[in-house]
């Protein structure tokens, strides 16, 4: 039987808003202090609830993710070299160009769309620094390898985690990996302030500088220690994310039964394949990405990204094209990551969010096997 259109778009993903009351409870606090930003009550509560959850010793609270990776890369005093990975949003890469810094961009491995560990050490070089990685999609990198490297260079480690909130391995918080993490609070992301992002690290220093990085480098009423910017993340952003901090694990168990869904009722059609999952980790199921098979699904993934907005399914061609293939980086920076490729050009993320019903995902996985030739 032909499945039909939805009536109403279903878009790849849809912002969680708490219950109106509970976000204009918290905000009364605003009227009441007239505090508005520079480290507000509501900021600091947030920030400490924030520590306890992701269970690191300092967290800094920035006004969006892109700053704040920016900002955790200053704070760190590079020079030189970063290796990443071209599979991500370009904000990752943005961030190092604009710190000053020179992205060198290894390839991907095709189990987990993560940098791939077994190539880091050919790309280092006298001017390598520091590497780069991102829990692509929430799943997290090979931090054990990663730290065993870096420990054996001398190098560096900022964990992009924008897409990683929640995550754990073997029961330990994916934000104390690393010297610093950067999580971004996005309104799309699982867990949100509106716009906003998280610097968690263990090292006191790196808390100190970042304070004074993110406040134009004010250290006091009459000293300003280093140049800075302004990246402070005001009390409206901190309210709307101490409320959402309390919906954090619900989101998570309706997201793994949304995944779940997906992947049994998906099993077997040729052509779709899913990111399996390690045995260890705690996931945050933020996001669903299906690579396509053109040569066995019957369509490749652009075919199929337009197929199903005719039946109003929104998805998204998730990461592409690749950051080396950008205009703003195309031909200046090192391009040979053939994995990585193969994957931009046939990745698709599904329609996934805490609201988005059961039903609605089962007749999405119908319309995906009707749609298969």
């Amino acid at each position: 039987m032909n499945s039909k259109k939805f009536e109403e778009p279903i878009m790849v993903t849809k912002s969680f808003l708490p219950p109106l009351n509970e976000y204009v409870q918290e905000i009364e606090r605003i009227w009441s202090s007239h505090w508005l930003t520079n480290n507000g009550h509501i900021h600091n509560d947030f920030e400490s609830k924030l520590s306890e959850y992701l269970n690191v010793e300092h967290i800094a609270l920035l006004t969006n993710g892109h700053l704040a990776l920016e900002t955790a890369l200053r704070n760190l005093d590079l020079e030189g070299e970063v290796i990443t990975t071209p599979f991500t949003f370009v904000s990752t890469t943005h961030a190092i160009v604009n710190a000053g810094l020179t992205p060198v961009f290894c390839d991907i491995d095709i189990n987990t769309y993560n940098i791939d560990v077994s190539k880091i050490e050919s790309l280092i070089t006298e001017k390598t620094t520091a590497i780069l990685p991102v829990h692509v999609f929430g799943n997290p990198c090979d931090v054990e390898a990663i730290d065993v490297i870096a420990k054996k260079y001398g190098l560096k480690v900022i964990y992009d985690a924008a897409h990683a909130f929640g995550v754990e391995i073997s029961g330990r918080s994916i934000a104390s990996f690393g010297d610093i993490s950067m999580f971004s609070l996005h309104a799309t992301k699982i867990f949100h302030s509106i716009e906003g992002g998280v610097l968690a690290t263990n090292n006191g220093n790196h808390k100190k500088l970042i304070e004074l990085y993110k406040n134009f480098g004010i250290s006091g009423p009459e000293d300003i220690e280093l140049i800075g910017i302004n990246a402070k993340m005001n009390e409206f952003q901190a309210a709307m994310g101490l409320i959402n901090l309390r919906y954090i694990e619900n989101h998570i168990e309706v997201r793994k039964k949304i995944t779940n869904l997906y992947k049994r009722n998906l099993l077997g059609v040729p052509g779709l394949s899913f990111l399996g999952e390690m045995q260890n980790v705690k996931y945050n199921y933020s996001y669903l990405p299906v690579l396509v098979d053109p040569s066995l699904y019957g369509r490749n993934r652009n075919e199929l990204h337009e197929k199903l907005k005719e039946y109003n399914i929104f998805t998204r061609k998730y990461f592409y094209p690749l950051v080396n293939d950008a205009t703003c980086y195309k031909g200046k920076l090192n391009s040979v990551t053939p994995v990585a490729r193969v994957v931009a050009e046939n990745i698709l993320t599904l329609p996934i969010y805490s609201t988005l019903e059961l039903e609605d995902a089962d007749r999405i996985c119908n319309i995906l096997k009707q749609l298969a030739q």
